[in-house]
C-alpha cells in the first residue's frame, strides 16, 4: 500500500444534507471529484498536460458509504494510489471526519489519460511530446507516491491495444 496524501478538506454544510439530515449522495461524488483533480495533478499536473493535448477521464467510480455525515461534520479526504496501469491509475480515498477520526466513506476509481483531440486514451497525441505521465510517477514514486511502469512497458503496451506510441527519447 502507498502513502496516504491529503486531497480535501472541507465542512458538510446544511445544503448538503437531504430530508433525513445526513449529506445527500450528489455532494459525495462532488467531493470526491475535487480530490482526484488533486491527487492526479501530483501525478501529472494539467498545465502540462494542456499543452499536449491531454486530459484525465474517470471510467469507473465505486463509492462504498459507512458512517452517515451530518451538518457540520469537518471532514478530510486521504487518498492512495491501488495500481498504475499503462494508460490508468487506480486510487482509493477514504473519507473521514476530522475531530473524531470515523471513516465516513470510500471511494475506487479508475481514470485514463485521454487525448482530448482523439477523444480516445492516450499517453501522448504526439510523436515528439515527452511521455509526462511516466515521468512524473517516477517522481511521485521518489515521493513514495507509487511505481511507474517503465517507457518500455507503456510502449509494449499501447502497440499491444491499438493506441499512440511515444517516440524514442
Amino acid at each position: 500500500m502507498t502513502k496516504l496524501i491529503e486531497t480535501y478538506r472541507g465542512v458538510a454544510s446544511p445544503w448538503h444534507c437531504d430530508s433525513m439530515g445526513h449529506m445527500n449522495t450528489q455532494f459525495y461524488s462532488a467531493l470526491y471529484d475535487g480530490a482526484s483533480f488533486h491527487f492526479l495533478s501530483r501525478l501529472a499536473p494539467y498545465s502540462e498536460l494542456e499543452p499536449l493535448g491531454l486530459g484525465w477521464a474517470d471510467v469507473k467510480q465505486v463509492i462504498e458509504y459507512k458512517h452517515e455525515i451530518r451538518s457540520g461534520s469537518l471532514l478530510i479526504v486521504h487518498t492512495s494510489m491501488t495500481r498504475t496501469g499503462n494508460k490508468s491509475v487506480e486510487y482509493r480515498h477514504h473519507l473521514s471526519n476530522v475531530e473524531t477520526d470515523e471513516l465516513h466513506s470510500t471511494s475506487d476509481q479508475v481514470t485514463v489519460l485521454f487525448d482530448l483531440k482523439e477523444r480516445r486514451y492516450s499517453v501522448s497525441s504526439s510523436a515528439s511530446a515527452p511521455p509526462n505521465l511516466p515521468l512524473k510517477a517516477r517522481r511521485a514514486k521518489e515521493r513514495d507516491i507509487v511505481s511507474a511502469p517503465s517507457i518500455a512497458e507503456i510502449r509494449k503496451d499501447l502497440a499491444n491495444d491499438g493506441g499512440k506510441l511515444i517516440a524514442a527519447p
